[in-house]
C-alpha cells in the first residue's frame, strides 16, 4: 500500500510506491485513490526489452508509473477522462522525484469508450500497443452512494462498460498483444462475453483475503486473436493466516520486486 508523506497542497497527497521508486499526487479525499489494486494490475505485465503500454483509465497514474518503475525499456501512455485526475498523472509526472521515468510516459485526456476515427483522433491508434492495462469501474450504477462525484465517476460501472473498454483494448493492441485487468468477481461472465473472438487464452487468477476466504477480485490477462482456451489458475493468497501481514509473493507483486507472469 502507498506511504503516505506530508500534502503538497490542501487536500492533495504524496504518496510514495514500491518502496520509494516512484511517487503519486493524489486527491486526498475525492475521487479514487490508487492502492494495492493498481500494483496488482502492474504485476500482469512480464516484458523483455522495449514495449508500448496503454493504460486505460489511469486515473493518476499508478498502475502505468508501476510498469515503467520495474521495466526500464517500457513507453507507457495513460489515458484519462477525467481532466481533474489527468491533471494529478501530469503534475504526478513533472515530480522530481519521477524525473528518471518522465520520458517514457505520456498523458492524453480521453474516453475509453471512444470508437472508430474519434478513438483515434484522441490519441489512440489501432494495432499500436504490446500490452494494455485496464481497471475499470467495479461497482454498479445503483451503488452510487457518495456525494463525491468525482468517486462516483471512478467506481460506478455502467451497463456494457467491459464490451466498451474491452473493444478499445482490442483495437489499440497489435496482434498477439496482451490486455490484462483487474474486476471483482462477479463480473467474470462479462468479461468472457466482452473478449469474444477479440481475445484468447484468457487466464484468470482469484485473490482471496485469506486462505478459506471468498474471493475479493479477479486478475484477468487475455492475447488478441489466441485461440487458446480459458485456463483458471491457482488462488493468489494475500494475507498470512491470523495477520495482516501480505504472503511473501503479493508483498512481492505490490512492491515492484516481481511480476505475476502468463502460464501460457
Amino acid at each position: 500500500m502507498p506511504v503516505e508523506v506530508p500534502a503538497v497542497a490542501p487536500g492533495e497527497t504524496l504518496d510514495a510506491f514500491h518502496r520509494g521508486a516512484f511517487h503519486l499526487l493524489q486527491p486526498a479525499r475525492q475521487g479514487h485513490r490508487s492502492g494495492m489494486d493498481a500494483m496488482l494490475l502492474a504485476s500482469l505485465v512480464a516484458a523483455e526489452g522495449p514495449f508500448q503500454l496503454a493504460d486505460l483509465g489511469a486515473g493518476a497514474g499508478a498502475a502505468g508509473l508501476a510498469v515503467a518503475a520495474r521495466l526500464p525499456q517500457a513507453q507507457v501512455m495513460l489515458v484519462e477522462r477525467s481532466p481533474i485526475m489527468a491533471d494529478f498523472a501530469r503534475r504526478s509526472l513533472d515530480l522530481p522525484e519521477n524525473a528518471h521515468l518522465r520520458p517514457r510516459l505520456s498523458v492524453i485526456e480521453a474516453d475509453v469508450t471512444l470508437t472508430g476515427r474519434a478513438r483515434q483522433a484522441a490519441g489512440l491508434a489501432d494495432d499500436h500497443f504490446d500490452h494494455v492495462i485496464l481497471n475499470p469501474p467495479f461497482n454498479h450504477g445503483a451503488d452510487r452512494r457518495t456525494p463525491d462525484r468525482l468517486r462516483a465517476e471512478a467506481h460506478a460501472m455502467e451497463a456494457g462498460l467491459f464490451e466498451d473498454w474491452i473493444r478499445t483494448a482490442g483495437a489499440i493492441l497489435k496482434p498477439g498483444g496482451q490486455m490484462a485487468l483487474i474486476a471483482r468477481p462477479e463480473s467474470i461472465a462479462e468479461i468472457i462475453a466482452a473478449c469474444g473472438r477479440r481475445f484468447g487464452g484468457l487466464e484468470v487468477t482469484a485473490l482471496h483475503p485469506r486462505d478459506g476466504a471468498d474471493a475479493v477480485r479477479i486478475l484477468v490477462t487475455a492475447i488478441k486473436q489466441s485461440r487458446a482456451r480459458l485456463r483458471l489458475r491457482a488462488p493468489l493468497i494475500m494475507h498470512e493466516a491470523q495477520s495482516h501481514r501480505f504472503t511473501a509473493l503479493v508483498d512481492d507483486l505490490n512492491n515492484g520486486r516481481a511480476a505475476y507472469p502468463r502460464n501460457g
